[in-house]
Protein backbone atom coordinates (compact mmCIF):
# COMPACT_ATOMS: atom_id res chain seq x y z
CA UNK A 1 0.00 0.00 0.00
CA UNK A 2 1.42 3.45 -1.29
CA UNK A 3 1.15 6.53 1.06
CA UNK A 4 0.65 9.41 -0.01
CA UNK A 5 -0.21 11.83 2.91
CA UNK A 6 2.84 13.85 4.12
CA UNK A 7 0.87 13.33 7.47
CA UNK A 8 0.41 9.68 7.50
CA UNK A 9 4.02 9.31 6.42
CA UNK A 10 5.08 11.33 9.46
CA UNK A 11 2.50 9.80 11.45
CA UNK A 12 4.08 6.30 10.80
CA UNK A 13 7.78 7.65 11.31
CA UNK A 14 6.50 8.79 14.39
CA UNK A 15 5.37 5.25 15.51
CA UNK A 16 8.17 3.54 14.28
CA UNK A 17 10.35 5.73 15.79
CA UNK A 18 8.29 5.90 19.22
CA UNK A 19 8.01 1.90 19.10
CA UNK A 20 11.68 1.05 18.03
CA UNK A 21 12.72 3.67 20.90
CA UNK A 22 10.46 2.41 23.50
CA UNK A 23 11.29 -1.48 22.43
CA UNK A 24 15.08 -0.95 23.11
CA UNK A 25 14.94 1.00 26.37
CA UNK A 26 12.69 -1.74 27.85
CA UNK A 27 14.97 -4.52 26.84
CA UNK A 28 17.85 -2.60 28.28
CA UNK A 29 16.01 -1.94 31.33
CA UNK A 30 14.71 -5.44 31.82
CA UNK A 31 18.26 -7.01 31.23
CA UNK A 32 19.97 -4.45 33.50
CA UNK A 33 17.04 -4.82 36.42
CA UNK A 34 17.68 -8.97 35.96
CA UNK A 35 21.15 -8.10 36.32
CA UNK A 36 21.20 -6.06 39.11
CA UNK A 37 18.52 -7.79 40.84
CA UNK A 38 20.69 -11.09 40.70
CA UNK A 39 23.73 -9.50 42.03
CA UNK A 40 21.80 -8.19 44.94
CA UNK A 41 19.93 -11.66 45.71
CA UNK A 42 23.86 -13.26 45.28
CA UNK A 43 25.07 -10.59 47.83
CA UNK A 44 22.10 -11.19 50.17
CA UNK A 45 22.20 -14.86 50.41
CA UNK A 46 25.97 -14.90 50.66
CA UNK A 47 25.85 -12.75 53.44
CA UNK A 48 22.75 -14.38 54.90
CA UNK A 49 24.87 -17.81 54.77
CA UNK A 50 28.07 -16.33 55.82
CA UNK A 51 25.45 -15.21 59.27
CA UNK A 52 24.49 -18.72 59.71
CA UNK A 53 27.64 -20.52 59.41
CA UNK A 54 29.09 -17.89 62.17
CA UNK A 55 26.29 -18.05 64.33
CA UNK A 56 26.71 -22.17 63.99
CA UNK A 57 30.44 -21.56 64.84
CA UNK A 58 29.68 -19.07 67.96
CA UNK A 59 27.33 -21.27 69.30
CA UNK A 60 29.66 -24.76 69.24
CA UNK A 61 33.27 -23.05 68.69
CA UNK A 62 34.03 -25.55 65.91
CA UNK A 63 32.94 -26.43 62.15
CA UNK A 64 31.72 -29.97 63.53
CA UNK A 65 28.74 -30.80 64.12
CA UNK A 66 27.78 -28.50 60.99
CA UNK A 67 23.86 -29.64 59.72
CA UNK A 68 23.35 -31.96 57.36
CA UNK A 69 20.70 -29.48 55.80
CA UNK A 70 24.06 -26.79 54.97
CA UNK A 71 25.43 -29.52 52.55
CA UNK A 72 24.98 -27.75 49.98
CA UNK A 73 21.90 -25.76 51.15
CA UNK A 74 21.40 -22.52 52.12
CA UNK A 75 18.20 -19.64 52.69
CA UNK A 76 17.24 -16.82 51.39
CA UNK A 77 17.69 -14.78 54.47
CA UNK A 78 19.54 -14.90 57.41
CA UNK A 79 16.71 -16.41 59.76
CA UNK A 80 17.31 -20.06 60.69
CA UNK A 81 13.80 -20.83 60.44
CA UNK A 82 14.02 -20.69 56.44
CA UNK A 83 16.55 -23.39 56.30
CA UNK A 84 14.76 -26.46 54.75
CA UNK A 85 12.68 -23.72 52.39
CA UNK A 86 16.01 -21.98 51.04
CA UNK A 87 16.79 -22.05 47.17
CA UNK A 88 19.70 -24.44 46.69
CA UNK A 89 23.40 -22.91 46.35
CA UNK A 90 26.44 -24.30 45.52
CA UNK A 91 28.70 -23.11 47.82
CA UNK A 92 32.78 -24.03 49.47
CA UNK A 93 33.73 -23.55 53.50
CA UNK A 94 37.14 -23.74 54.05
CA UNK A 95 38.17 -23.09 58.15
CA UNK A 96 41.26 -20.99 58.87
CA UNK A 97 43.72 -23.83 58.13
CA UNK A 98 43.04 -23.63 54.11
CA UNK A 99 40.94 -27.10 54.72
CA UNK A 100 37.86 -27.70 53.03
CA UNK A 101 34.87 -28.32 55.41
CA UNK A 102 31.72 -28.08 53.23
CA UNK A 103 32.30 -29.19 49.52
CA UNK A 104 32.16 -27.46 46.33
CA UNK A 105 33.17 -26.09 43.33
CA UNK A 106 35.49 -29.27 42.62
CA UNK A 107 37.50 -29.30 46.06
CA UNK A 108 36.34 -32.78 48.60
CA UNK A 109 36.03 -32.20 52.55
CA UNK A 110 39.19 -32.11 54.18
CA UNK A 111 41.20 -31.25 50.99
CA UNK A 112 43.63 -28.33 51.16
CA UNK A 113 42.92 -25.41 48.94
CA UNK A 114 46.01 -23.77 47.84
CA UNK A 115 46.13 -19.90 48.64
CA UNK A 116 46.29 -18.86 45.07
CA UNK A 117 43.21 -21.57 44.01
CA UNK A 118 40.17 -19.21 44.69
CA UNK A 119 39.10 -15.80 44.49
CA UNK A 120 36.13 -13.60 45.97
CA UNK A 121 35.32 -15.04 48.91
CA UNK A 122 33.50 -13.76 52.07
CA UNK A 123 35.63 -14.03 55.61
CA UNK A 124 33.47 -15.68 58.31
CA UNK A 125 34.32 -13.90 61.78
CA UNK A 126 33.67 -14.86 65.15
CA UNK A 127 34.45 -12.06 67.76
CA UNK A 128 36.91 -10.19 65.04
CA UNK A 129 38.38 -13.28 64.05
CA UNK A 130 38.43 -15.04 60.85
CA UNK A 131 37.38 -18.82 61.37
CA UNK A 132 36.85 -19.79 57.54
CA UNK A 133 36.40 -18.45 54.36
CA UNK A 134 32.71 -18.67 52.23
CA UNK A 135 32.86 -18.92 48.39
CA UNK A 136 29.97 -18.69 46.59
CA UNK A 137 29.70 -19.26 42.94
CA UNK A 138 27.66 -16.26 41.10
CA UNK A 139 23.96 -17.70 39.37
CA UNK A 140 24.33 -20.98 41.70
CA UNK A 141 21.14 -20.52 43.14
CA UNK A 142 17.33 -20.95 42.02
CA UNK A 143 14.73 -17.90 42.04
CA UNK A 144 12.54 -18.15 44.60
CA UNK A 145 8.29 -17.19 43.91
CA UNK A 146 9.16 -14.54 45.89
CA UNK A 147 11.76 -13.17 43.62
CA UNK A 148 9.74 -14.26 40.55
CA UNK A 149 6.81 -11.98 41.17
CA UNK A 150 9.43 -9.11 41.64
CA UNK A 151 10.68 -9.75 38.32
CA UNK A 152 7.16 -10.10 36.76
CA UNK A 153 5.99 -6.97 38.28
CA UNK A 154 9.44 -4.80 37.15
CA UNK A 155 9.05 -6.63 33.93
CA UNK A 156 4.87 -5.53 33.84
CA UNK A 157 5.96 -1.80 34.24
CA UNK A 158 8.43 -1.83 31.80
CA UNK A 159 5.45 -3.17 29.21
CA UNK A 160 3.30 -0.62 30.70
CA UNK A 161 5.48 1.98 30.35
CA UNK A 162 6.39 0.69 26.46
CA UNK A 163 2.96 0.94 25.57
CA UNK A 164 2.43 4.34 27.01
CA UNK A 165 5.49 5.72 25.25
CA UNK A 166 4.17 4.15 21.74
CA UNK A 167 0.67 5.95 22.36
CA UNK A 168 2.76 9.35 23.52
CA UNK A 169 4.75 9.09 20.16
CA UNK A 170 1.46 8.91 18.05
CA UNK A 171 -0.01 11.32 20.28
CA UNK A 172 3.22 13.83 19.19
CA UNK A 173 3.95 12.50 15.95
CA UNK A 174 0.27 13.56 14.68
CA UNK A 175 0.56 16.72 16.47
CA UNK A 176 4.21 17.34 14.79
CA UNK A 177 2.50 16.03 11.67
CA UNK A 178 -0.38 18.22 11.41
CA UNK A 179 2.28 21.34 12.71
CA UNK A 180 4.67 20.11 9.99
CA UNK A 181 2.44 19.81 7.28
CA UNK A 182 -0.65 23.30 8.02
CA UNK A 183 2.24 25.56 6.31
CA UNK A 184 2.79 23.36 3.49
CA UNK A 185 -1.31 22.24 3.05
CA UNK A 186 -1.51 26.85 3.32
CA UNK A 187 1.19 27.09 0.57
CA UNK A 188 -0.49 24.61 -1.76
CA UNK A 189 -3.64 26.34 -1.51
CA UNK A 190 -1.92 29.88 -2.14
CA UNK A 191 0.01 28.11 -5.31
CA UNK A 192 -3.81 26.71 -6.44
CA UNK A 193 -4.93 30.23 -6.18
CA UNK A 194 -2.21 32.00 -7.79
CA UNK A 195 -2.62 29.61 -10.29
CA UNK A 196 -6.39 30.62 -10.60
CA UNK A 197 -5.23 34.20 -10.97
CA UNK A 198 -5.41 35.07 -7.58
CA UNK A 199 -1.68 36.55 -7.65
CA UNK A 200 -2.35 38.96 -4.60
CA UNK A 201 -2.70 35.99 -2.18
CA UNK A 202 -0.48 35.87 0.83
CA UNK A 203 -0.33 32.62 2.81
CA UNK A 204 0.92 33.47 7.12
CA UNK A 205 4.50 33.08 8.18
CA UNK A 206 4.06 31.07 11.04
CA UNK A 207 7.68 30.49 11.94
CA UNK A 208 11.44 31.37 11.57
CA UNK A 209 12.48 27.99 10.27
CA UNK A 210 12.63 26.70 6.81
CA UNK A 211 9.30 26.70 6.36
CA UNK A 212 8.35 30.00 7.32
CA UNK A 213 11.36 30.98 4.71
CA UNK A 214 9.65 29.18 1.99
CA UNK A 215 6.49 31.33 3.02
CA UNK A 216 8.21 34.34 2.94
CA UNK A 217 9.40 33.39 -0.47
CA UNK A 218 5.89 32.68 -1.74
CA UNK A 219 4.67 35.91 -0.34
CA UNK A 220 7.32 37.97 -1.94
CA UNK A 221 7.10 35.90 -5.26
CA UNK A 222 3.33 36.83 -5.50
CA UNK A 223 3.82 40.13 -4.82
CA UNK A 224 6.75 40.09 -7.36
CA UNK A 225 3.99 38.69 -9.93
CA UNK A 226 1.47 40.89 -9.03
CA UNK A 227 3.45 43.98 -9.58
CA UNK A 228 4.66 42.43 -12.91
CA UNK A 229 1.24 41.96 -13.79
CA UNK A 230 0.18 45.51 -12.22
CA UNK A 231 3.05 47.02 -14.72
CA UNK A 232 2.18 44.80 -18.02
CA UNK A 233 -1.13 45.93 -17.51
CA UNK A 234 0.23 49.80 -16.93
CA UNK A 235 2.32 49.22 -20.10
CA UNK A 236 -0.54 48.50 -22.28
CA UNK A 237 -2.87 51.04 -21.08
CA UNK A 238 0.60 53.82 -21.57
CA UNK A 239 1.06 51.98 -24.73
CA UNK A 240 -2.68 52.34 -25.79
CA UNK A 241 -2.33 56.04 -24.58
CA UNK A 242 0.28 57.27 -26.80
CA UNK A 243 -0.86 55.32 -29.75
CA UNK A 244 -4.21 56.98 -29.59
CA UNK A 245 -3.27 60.68 -30.49
CA UNK A 246 -1.59 60.25 -33.48
CA UNK A 247 -3.76 57.43 -34.92
CA UNK A 248 -6.88 59.86 -33.96
CA UNK A 249 -4.71 62.79 -35.52
CA UNK A 250 -3.81 60.43 -38.78
CA UNK A 251 -7.56 58.98 -39.05
CA UNK A 252 -9.06 62.03 -38.84
CA UNK A 253 -7.30 64.15 -41.44
CA UNK A 254 -7.15 60.96 -43.85
CA UNK A 255 -11.14 60.90 -43.33
CA UNK A 256 -11.46 64.80 -44.06
CA UNK A 257 -9.31 64.62 -47.19
CA UNK A 258 -11.47 61.44 -48.15
CA UNK A 259 -15.03 63.17 -47.49
CA UNK A 260 -13.55 66.30 -49.21
CA UNK A 261 -13.99 68.22 -45.39
CA UNK A 262 -9.77 69.13 -45.75
CA UNK A 263 -7.66 69.28 -49.01
CA UNK A 264 -4.78 67.31 -49.56
CA UNK A 265 -2.47 70.33 -49.06
CA UNK A 266 1.43 69.75 -48.14
CA UNK A 267 0.07 71.41 -44.70
CA UNK A 268 -2.32 68.85 -43.89
CA UNK A 269 -0.51 66.17 -45.49
CA UNK A 270 2.77 67.06 -43.29
CA UNK A 271 0.69 66.68 -40.50
CA UNK A 272 0.02 63.24 -41.00
CA UNK A 273 3.70 62.90 -41.88
CA UNK A 274 4.63 64.19 -38.76
CA UNK A 275 2.62 61.60 -36.76
CA UNK A 276 3.09 59.08 -38.33
CA UNK A 277 7.27 59.29 -37.64
CA UNK A 278 5.75 59.54 -33.95
CA UNK A 279 4.09 56.75 -34.31
CA UNK A 280 7.39 54.53 -35.84
CA UNK A 281 9.65 56.76 -33.09
CA UNK A 282 7.13 54.88 -30.24
CA UNK A 283 7.34 51.76 -32.32
CA UNK A 284 11.33 51.59 -32.20
CA UNK A 285 11.53 52.85 -28.82
CA UNK A 286 9.44 50.00 -27.71
CA UNK A 287 11.50 47.60 -30.13
CA UNK A 288 14.97 49.00 -28.44
CA UNK A 289 13.36 48.71 -24.43
CA UNK A 290 12.57 45.01 -24.83
CA UNK A 291 15.37 43.69 -26.36
CA UNK A 292 17.39 45.65 -23.71
CA UNK A 293 15.41 44.20 -20.92
CA UNK A 294 15.31 41.07 -22.33
CA UNK A 295 18.94 40.52 -22.85
CA UNK A 296 18.82 40.47 -26.85
CA UNK A 297 19.87 43.35 -28.05
CA UNK A 298 23.38 43.10 -29.79
CA UNK A 299 25.88 45.66 -28.57
CA UNK A 300 29.04 46.38 -30.71
CA UNK A 301 31.22 47.22 -28.26
CA UNK A 302 34.75 49.15 -28.30
CA UNK A 303 37.34 50.87 -26.29
CA UNK A 304 36.48 54.75 -26.59
CA UNK A 305 37.80 58.15 -25.20
CA UNK A 306 34.61 59.02 -22.96
CA UNK A 307 35.04 62.77 -23.50
CA UNK A 308 34.85 62.41 -27.67
CA UNK A 309 31.34 60.84 -26.58
CA UNK A 310 30.70 63.88 -24.72
CA UNK A 311 31.86 66.80 -27.57
CA UNK A 312 30.03 64.50 -30.60
CA UNK A 313 26.72 64.56 -28.46
CA UNK A 314 27.24 68.32 -27.38
CA UNK A 315 28.23 69.29 -31.47
CA UNK A 316 24.75 67.01 -32.58
CA UNK A 317 22.59 69.94 -30.02
CA UNK A 318 24.13 72.97 -30.08
CA UNK A 319 22.15 74.06 -32.97
CA UNK A 320 19.22 72.93 -31.48
CA UNK A 321 20.04 74.85 -28.38
CA UNK A 322 21.10 77.98 -30.01
CA UNK A 323 17.59 78.14 -30.84
CA UNK A 324 16.30 78.46 -27.47
CA UNK A 325 18.85 80.63 -26.75
CA UNK A 326 20.52 78.24 -24.20
CA UNK A 327 24.41 77.73 -23.70
CA UNK A 328 25.59 74.20 -24.05
CA UNK A 329 28.78 73.83 -22.39
CA UNK A 330 31.26 70.71 -22.14
CA UNK A 331 33.21 71.00 -18.62
CA UNK A 332 36.61 68.91 -17.80
CA UNK A 333 38.17 69.16 -14.58
CA UNK A 334 41.30 68.76 -16.81
CA UNK A 335 42.22 64.98 -16.05
CA UNK A 336 42.88 62.35 -18.34
CA UNK A 337 39.60 60.28 -18.33
CA UNK A 338 40.28 56.37 -18.19
CA UNK A 339 39.02 54.56 -21.67
CA UNK A 340 35.51 52.62 -21.26
CA UNK A 341 34.56 50.13 -23.16
CA UNK A 342 30.99 50.67 -25.06
CA UNK A 343 28.94 50.89 -28.14
CA UNK A 344 29.26 54.23 -29.27
CA UNK A 345 25.89 54.50 -30.83
CA UNK A 346 23.63 53.43 -28.22
CA UNK A 347 25.84 55.29 -25.94
CA UNK A 348 25.73 57.79 -28.56
CA UNK A 349 21.93 57.12 -28.06
CA UNK A 350 21.52 57.75 -24.21
CA UNK A 351 23.75 60.96 -24.07
CA UNK A 352 21.66 62.36 -27.11
CA UNK A 353 18.23 61.44 -25.61
CA UNK A 354 19.33 62.78 -22.15
CA UNK A 355 20.88 66.47 -23.94
CA UNK A 356 17.45 66.49 -25.82
CA UNK A 357 15.55 65.88 -23.07
CA UNK A 358 17.27 69.07 -20.77
CA UNK A 359 17.28 71.38 -23.61
CA UNK A 360 13.88 70.68 -24.00
CA UNK A 361 13.11 71.11 -20.58
CA UNK A 362 15.65 74.05 -19.94
CA UNK A 363 13.83 77.99 -20.41
CA UNK A 364 15.21 80.50 -23.28
CA UNK A 365 18.13 82.09 -21.57
CA UNK A 366 19.45 78.57 -19.57
CA UNK A 367 21.99 76.38 -19.90
CA UNK A 368 23.06 72.74 -20.15
CA UNK A 369 26.53 71.53 -19.07
CA UNK A 370 27.54 68.12 -19.73
CA UNK A 371 30.55 67.29 -17.08
CA UNK A 372 32.81 64.26 -17.24
CA UNK A 373 35.33 63.45 -14.41
CA UNK A 374 36.70 59.83 -13.35
CA UNK A 375 35.84 58.15 -10.50
CA UNK A 376 36.99 54.93 -8.56
CA UNK A 377 35.56 52.82 -11.06
CA UNK A 378 35.51 54.92 -14.37
CA UNK A 379 33.75 57.54 -16.08
CA UNK A 380 31.14 59.99 -14.69
CA UNK A 381 29.41 61.76 -17.10
CA UNK A 382 26.57 64.34 -15.47
CA UNK A 383 23.78 66.76 -17.81
CA UNK A 384 22.87 69.85 -15.61
CA UNK A 385 19.94 71.56 -16.52
CA UNK A 386 18.81 74.97 -15.10
CA UNK A 387 15.18 74.18 -15.73
CA UNK A 388 11.89 73.99 -13.35
CA UNK A 389 13.25 70.97 -11.49
CA UNK A 390 11.22 68.11 -11.22
CA UNK A 391 8.57 67.49 -7.78
CA UNK A 392 10.07 65.31 -4.80
CA UNK A 393 7.73 62.88 -5.42
CA UNK A 394 8.00 62.30 -9.11
CA UNK A 395 11.96 61.82 -9.06
CA UNK A 396 12.26 58.14 -8.05
CA UNK A 397 9.81 57.14 -11.06
CA UNK A 398 11.07 59.53 -13.72
CA UNK A 399 12.64 56.29 -15.55
CA UNK A 400 9.80 54.26 -15.58
CA UNK A 401 8.50 53.58 -19.36
CA UNK A 402 5.56 55.96 -19.78
CA UNK A 403 5.88 58.01 -16.16
CA UNK A 404 5.22 61.59 -16.87
CA UNK A 405 6.77 64.06 -14.07
CA UNK A 406 4.96 67.50 -13.96
CA UNK A 407 3.73 69.82 -16.55
CA UNK A 408 7.12 71.01 -17.38
CA UNK A 409 8.08 67.44 -18.62
CA UNK A 410 4.93 66.15 -20.47
CA UNK A 411 5.73 65.23 -23.87
CA UNK A 412 5.69 68.52 -26.43
CA UNK A 413 5.82 66.70 -29.21
CA UNK A 414 8.77 65.44 -29.74
CA UNK A 415 9.04 62.34 -27.26
CA UNK A 416 7.48 59.11 -27.10
CA UNK A 417 7.84 58.86 -22.98
CA UNK A 418 10.69 56.02 -22.91
CA UNK A 419 13.78 58.17 -23.67
CA UNK A 420 14.62 57.72 -20.07
CA UNK A 421 13.57 54.37 -19.69
CA UNK A 422 16.07 53.46 -22.59
CA UNK A 423 18.82 55.19 -20.91
CA UNK A 424 18.55 53.38 -17.82
CA UNK A 425 18.09 49.98 -19.64
CA UNK A 426 21.06 50.76 -22.44
CA UNK A 427 23.42 52.11 -19.45
CA UNK A 428 22.56 49.36 -17.20
CA UNK A 429 23.58 47.10 -20.60
CA UNK A 430 27.01 48.34 -19.95
CA UNK A 431 27.36 47.50 -16.80
CA UNK A 432 26.66 50.81 -15.67
CA UNK A 433 24.36 53.15 -13.25
CA UNK A 434 21.83 56.28 -14.13
CA UNK A 435 20.79 58.34 -11.62
CA UNK A 436 18.95 61.81 -10.93
CA UNK A 437 18.78 64.73 -8.62
CA UNK A 438 16.84 67.31 -8.87
CA UNK A 439 15.46 70.50 -7.06
CA UNK A 440 12.19 72.64 -8.13
CA UNK A 441 13.22 75.76 -9.39
CA UNK A 442 16.78 75.27 -9.10
CA UNK A 443 17.15 72.25 -12.18
CA UNK A 444 17.69 68.84 -12.71
CA UNK A 445 20.99 66.59 -13.06
CA UNK A 446 21.54 63.50 -14.72
CA UNK A 447 24.73 61.23 -13.97
CA UNK A 448 25.61 57.89 -15.53
CA UNK A 449 29.00 56.07 -14.56
CA UNK A 450 30.12 54.20 -16.80
CA UNK A 451 32.93 51.21 -15.31
CA UNK A 452 36.70 51.46 -17.14
CA UNK A 453 38.00 49.42 -18.96
CA UNK A 454 39.55 46.57 -16.42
Amino acid sequence: MTIHSLTAKLLLVSVIVGLTGTAILAVLAATVTAGEFGDFMFRYRRSGLAELLADHYATNGTWEGLPREFSNRSLAGPSPRALGKAPFLSFLLVDNTGSVVVSGQGYQVGELVPEEGLSDGISIEVEGESVGELYLQSGAFDVGPAEQIFLRRVNFALAVGAIGGTAAAVVLGMVLARSLTKPLRELTAGARAVAAGELDTQVPVRSSDELGELAEAFNQMNADLATARDRRRQLTADVAHELRTPLSVILGHTEGIRDGVLEASAENLAIIHEEAQRLERLVEDLRILSLVESGELSLELGEYDPMALVEKTAASYRALAREKEIDLEVVSDGRELPTVRIDMDRMGQVLGNLVSNAVRHTPEGGSVILAAHAWTGGVEIQIKDSGAGIDPEDLPHIFERFYRADKSRQRDGAGSGLGLAIAKSLTEAHGGTIGAESQLGQGTTISLRIPKVA
